[in-house]
């Protein structure tokens, strides 16, 4: 295949980086530029975060890929979508993974045939190596104020190597500034398991395990006869990583650095799976499931009946993420069953060990959207992904449309009653309805916690609000751990240091290194070796064990540490540079 000749201006000077990075530095107080530029077809576009009165704006769609999953997307049919491509005339023509994406990103990187707008999760080296992606560095200069505003002076950590310094993808899976107010991960417990055992302490695995046994003994069955569950787990494809492995690093006191563990001071990377921490996590496992408290079917069923499960009432437990069993529990709130969502809990392998998914990781860049050398007006689609990222567009993809899912009273966003409602009582329906939550993971965005122009948050995660999103039985359940916010039970993120490589899994690797051969080929082992362990027989699971780990020696994975540490080491020069 030809490579495609890229976009004019790949090639940076210094003088253009020089005013790029000093243009960009960190004032997130400025207004935004009122000034205003030509797209290439002649509509005028006002790079404030909307059109100048009376501008005419020309319609024009782009075709998006999501490395994501987004089953709730409504075609830009909802009100927020619809005020978006009234400000910018944009619309997008949105295809979403289903399942895991590498093979449909190798597939566009090997097709010479690219969408637009495309959104690549890790497999970004793959469409830089076939010439399909656009460097942004001008773009941004010239046509994106607010983005360079949003970035300040972290614009330099979206530079792609220290080799290729340009900027490929606008950054979207990490915000920028603020921080978590709320928990979304550790263990969950359905509050009505907490409630009739007297709200018993759930800091380890132990005091989870005790929980969930002590209330599948008082009820083996729901309502129906049907079996309640104590734990599943979700190991639907990439899924597993999720809901099985990741919690192994959890709790046992490490950050998510995707498949390694890194040391916080030399930087001497591990396969952490490797970890004598992480070997008792898994005996735990195999434990519960010898002990029938976890689910027989965890390993083969599909994410789909995972889902279902959670939304039947069924399931007392989970190890998992809000976002990946969030339909599952968002029916049942649909259907009045609050007392069968779930709480939040820090829960570490003993007591010796800090639970660590709220260990700080910085702004971390990395996974993003890009455009393509396929996309017909590049300066349109900048200034599309510059809108985003304007206090205007965060508001709206945010809050929603003024008057209809929020009010401004005294000076204040405020959201009406009913719609708060709705909301909290039906999250999936809310969303389809409002559109309000479709654009996380499309557009650059400000953090939880930061305020615009106007005094007030440009999300809806703050404190205040956070409480006003939880139901009666959610407040009642935090209120008798003396909580506020799920946040409030696990180690303060200013307890830990900030890793100055980000979340290492957000790390590119080159697709044809050796050391990403290598992880595939870790992969394979690891996701055959781990359930065979879990669902060893009792006495075997320590043989299981050992040979898993002599044939990740066998198969090389020292070899794809030392390469991976090279990339995390590269990385910790590039942003200090």
């Amino acid at each position: 295949m030809n490579r495609k000749k890229k976009w004019p201006g790949i090639l940076l000077t210094a003088t253009m980086l020089a005013g790029l990075l000093t243009g960009c530095s960190g004032n997130n107080n400025t207004e935004n530029a009122g000034n205003s530029g030509k797209t290439d077809n002649g509509a005028t576009v006002g790079t404030n975060g909307g059109n100048a009165e009376g501008e005419s704006l020309k319609p024009i769609t782009f075709k998006f890929y999501g490395a994501d999953e987004s089953p709730n997307w409504q075609n830009m049919q909802d009100p927020v979508s619809k005020e978006m491509t009234k400000a910018t005339g944009v619309t997008l023509d949105a295809e979403f993974a289903v399942g895991d994406s590498s093979q449909k990103i190798a597939l566009i990187s090997a097709s010479g045939d690219y969408p637009d707008l495309i959104s690549p999760k890790g497999e970004l080296s793959k469409l830089v190596e076939a010439g399909a992606m656009i460097d942004l560095t001008d773009l941004i200069e010239e046509h994106a104020p607010n983005l360079k505003k949003l970035f300040g002076d972290q614009i330099k950590r979206l530079r792609y190597s220290k080799e290729d310094p340009s900027i490929y993808v606008i950054p979207t899976y990490s915000a920028v500034g603020g921080g978590p107010f709320d928990a979304a991960g550790g263990f969950q417990l359905q509050h009505r398991v907490v409630k009739e055992l007297g709200y018993p302490q759930i800091r380890t695995v132990k005091d989870f395990e005790n929980a969930v046994k002590a209330y599948l003994e008082k009820h083996p069955t729901d309502e129906n006869g049907n079996p309640n569950i104590g734990l599943t787990l979700n190991a639907d494809d990439w899924r597993m990583l999720i809901s099985v492995t990741n919690p192994a690093f959890w709790t046992t006191g490490a950050p998510d650095d995707g498949e390694y563990h890194i040391d916080i001071d030399t930087q001497e990377v591990t396969y952490h799976y490797r970890r004598p921490e992480e070997k008792e996590y898994f005996r735990w496992l195999n434990h519960m499931y010898t002990e029938g408290l976890l689910d027989k079917e965890s390993f083969v069923q599909k994410y789909d009946q995972y889902k279902a499960k959670i939304a039947s009432g069924r399931v007392l437990g989970l190890s998992d993420q809000s976002w990946d069993y969030a339909d599952g529990e968002n029916a049942l709130k649909a259907e009045g069953k609050f007392e069968y969502g779930y709480g939040h809990y820090p829960v570490s392998l003993s007591e010796e060990f800090k639970e660590g998914s709220q260990w700080p990781s910085g702004f971390m860049a990395g996974w993003g959207v890009g455009i393509t050398v396929d996309n017909p007006d590049p300066v349109r689609a900048i200034k599309f992904l510059d809108f985003l990222a304007s206090e205007q567009g965060q508001v709206l993809i945010n809050w929603g449309v003024e008057g209809q899912h929020y009010n401004v009273e005294n000076g204040k966003r405020v959201i009406p009653a009913d719609v708060l409602e709705k909301k909290k009582n039906d999250p999936t329906g809310f969303q389809k309805e409002s559109g309000i939550g479709f654009y996380g993971a499309i557009g650059a965005h400000y953090g939880d916690g930061v305020k615009d122009s106007t005094g007030n948050y440009y999300t809806t995660s703050f404190p205040e609000q956070i409480v006003e999103t939880y139901n009666d039985v959610e407040k009642e359940t935090l209120a008798a751990y003396k909580a506020t916010t799920w946040l409030d039970q696990f180690p303060k993120a200013e307890e830990l240091p900030v890793r100055p490589w980000g979340a290492a899994w957000n790390i590119t690797v080159p697709a044809d290194s050796e050391t990403n051969i290598l992880q595939e080929k870790m992969k394979g082992i690891t996701f055959k070796r781990i359930p065979q362990a879990v669902l060893a027989k009792p006495g075997e699971f320590d043989k299981l064990w050992d040979a898993y780990q002599q044939e990740l020696t066998d198969a090389g994975v020292e070899k794809m540490e030392d390469g991976y540490e090279v990339l995390v080491k590269e990385r910790v020069e590039l942003w200090n540079d």
